[in-house]
């Protein structure tokens, strides 16, 4: 019995040491803006993230650099990919795979490039870049087929400059300040984005830190947008009526006598 308290003794005394080693870092981040708004002359907007590693002072430093991952994630939907066929001279869709509940805008930015700050496996695990941001945990989910589909749509959407990878896109302005750069183009969807910031050393994830902000029509384009929807039949008829009075208008301008 006496044994047994002793251990028990030990185990608690040990424990918030075992806590404080853990925590020695504490992450802050913050955006220098958290909502974007989309008027008549949007062509895109840019944010940034600003970041400070927090060390306890009685921890001591680290042989390891500290490295940033800010991963930024947009409006999620349903998205699918097909598979090109060729049957006979021509090509058709063939074989599709869905992906539900993905991200339609992604950006990964990191101090360095992924494959110096840490392994395959451990980027894969902890899904890090953009082909494994959006990788089901369960293994048997992802097959080679599977992924042959993700990287087609990963390709697809940096074509559609929605997804981008930026491996020197964090920037150390200290030895624990940071900051970078988000470019939204024009393209991006409204709705809410999230941003994740994981701070690693050595290829171990030491602290996490999340924000979001969001982008939202406003003005006529807010109150178009709206109408629409609230009134969608008089929108449509008004549609309507607006096509047959420009047709008539210029059917009138370019009349030849």
């Amino acid at each position: 019995m006496k044994r047994v308290l002793a251990l028990a003794a030990a185990l608690i005394a040990f424990l918030p040491l075992g806590i404080a080693t853990g925590r020695a870092e504490t992450l802050i981040a913050a955006m220098s803006n958290h909502q974007i708004q989309i008027t008549s002359n949007y062509t895109g907007s840019q944010l940034t993230v600003f970041g400070l590693v927090e060390r306890d002072g009685r921890s001591v430093s680290r042989g390891d650099p500290y490295d940033i991952v800010v991963t930024v994630r947009g409006p999620r939907r349903m998205l699918l990919v097909r598979q090109k066929e060729r049957v006979g001279p021509i090509w058709i869709n063939g074989t599709q795979r869905r992906f539900p509940d993905n991200p339609v805008f992604l950006l990964v930015a990191t101090n360095r490039p992924i494959s110096e700050m840490m392994s395959e496996d451990t980027a894969r695990r902890d899904r890090i870049g953009l082909v494994n941001a959006e990788r089901p945990t369960q293994v048997w989910l992802d097959d080679s087929t599977m992924t042959l589909f993700r990287e087609s749509l990963v390709r697809i959407m940096q074509g559609k400059g929605l997804y981008a990878y930026e491996r020197r896109g964090v920037t150390f302005l200290s030895n624990a300040l940071f900051s970078a750069p988000i470019e939204v183009p024009a393209t991006a969807p409204t709705g809410s984005y999230t941003v994740d910031v994981v701070l690693y050393a050595g290829g171990v994830p030491l602290a996490r830190q999340q924000t979001n902000f969001e982008v939202i029509k406003t003005g006529a384009e807010q109150r178009l947008a709206s109408g629409a929807y609230d009134w969608a039949w008089l929108y449509g008829l008004a549609t309507v009526l607006l096509a047959l009075f420009l047709g008539w208008g210029s059917s009138v301008v370019f009349r030849r006598d």
